[in-house]
């Protein structure tokens, strides 16, 4: 997964799980990579009252005593989960003052200076962020990506991705301490609207994920069908080499029949008769082996296509209502003397909603190409190298 995901690394279910254990009244004593958690027995929590050992980091010994706390130990999903279930609906309200304008990256990365910068707000929006936990898998690639957020505006139901990265950013994992306390005032149609808007959005942010999942699983499923096929292989020539040492014992054995006296005639008959139903065994097993063959392994292509198969599931953890106020920036730029100040649009928790070009080339500024002057008109970093 890429953008607008919370990587869950170790670090960060450790401080989840510290805060969480903690906005219950738990204490936490630390002794190297083990955890002695003490949790009171009145709080309303699943967790057991008491205390207990929580084994961090790398110590994933399964006969350690203690419970392990690790990205995909159920001690951490089991938190989890409760945290979500005992606030699964919220509210965030983002507000940009003169020191929380996010100066854009063409801006950022150029090398034009900015003097001042303002921010107009002219009306609020409301939008709506999903927190959902999404695992990916297979019998042969696992892929797991426990946070992903979609935000969506609650009038034109346009996805929002900046502001997914800034509600990760404030949120990290929600608990009772986090920004997510007030109440929201989504009504229960309006979530379940938005939460099905939202459901198809993430589909279509992770299908790229979903691809290359499905095309490492197709990978280690048609190496194990050329795997079974050439064992199968192996055993059809095997058998095509049983079937013709059969073929010629019996020839030899009816020429025994045919020389022989009574007492050896009546002995080779017995061993050809033998021979030639361990013949039609082999026979008939080489026949239907070399079938299948042709057909490329139909049941057992199947079969294993099937343990390949993508296992997908999504699970919506959280739904925050965030108010933010969109309007514009005025930036006044400097460069050697010389200055120039840009309207563009922007909101809060979103940044900048106008894109800038350069007055030469006409192509989007950006990180990669920023503003590197404004002498005479706005030049990117490009132009400006390629006229030097």
């Amino acid at each position: 997964m890429t953008d607008e995901a919370l990587a869950v690394t170790q670090s960060v279910v450790e401080d989840f799980s510290e805060r969480y254990l903690e906005s219950l009244g738990g204490t936490i004593e630390t002794r190297g990579d083990t955890w002695e958690v003490a949790i009171p027995d009145n709080e309303d929590t699943e967790l057991p009252a008491g205390t207990l050992s929580l084994l961090c980091g790398t110590n994933r010994d399964e006969d350690s005593t203690g419970e392990h706390l690790h990205p995909e130990s159920e001690f951490f999903q089991r938190i989890l989960r409760e945290a979500a279930e005992r606030r699964p609906t919220g509210k965030i309200s983002i507000e940009a003052g003169r020191d929380d304008v996010v100066i854009p990256q063409w801006i950022k990365e150029g090398d034009v200076e900015v003097r001042e910068i303002q921010f107009t707000p002219y009306y609020d929006r409301t939008a709506i962020v999903v927190l959902f936990e999404v695992s990916i898998e297979t019998v042969s690639e696992y892929q797991q990506e426990l946070l992903r957020a979609i935000a969506i505006d609650h009038r034109s139901e346009q996805r929002l991705p900046a502001l997914e990265e800034t509600f990760l950013q404030m949120t990290a994992i929600p608990t009772n301490g986090s920004p997510t306390t007030a109440k929201s005032s989504l009504s229960e149609s309006d979530a379940r609207s938005h939460l099905s808007t939202a459901q198809d959005q993430l589909m279509r942010s992770i299908q790229n994920e979903i691809d290359e999942v499905h095309n490492e699983a197709s990978r280690a499923a048609d190496a194990e069908v050329e795997e079974y096929r050439q064992l199968q292989q192996q055993r059809i020539q095997e058998l095509e080499e049983e079937r013709s040492k059969l073929s010629s014992k019996i020839d030899e054995l009816s020429e025994t029949i045919n020389g022989s006296d009574q007492d050896d005639r009546v002995e080779a008959l017995k061993k050809r008769k033998e021979a030639k139903a361990e013949y039609e065994e082999v026979d008939a097993e080489l026949s239907a082996l070399q079938e299948q063959r042709d057909q490329g392994f139909p049941q057992k292509q199947e079969e294993i296509r099937k343990r390949h198969a993508l296992d997908i599931r999504v699970t919506p953890l959280t739904v925050t209502q965030i108010e933010y106020e969109r309007g514009e920036i005025d930036v006044e730029l400097t460069e050697q003397g010389v200055s120039q100040t840009m309207t563009l649009g922007y909101g809060s928790g979103i940044g900048t909603t106008d894109t800038a070009r350069c007055s030469s080339c006409d192509s989007v500024l950006s990180g990669d190409n920023p503003l590197n002057t404004i002498k005479g008109s706005l030049r990117c970093r490009s132009c400006s190298s390629s006229n030097d």
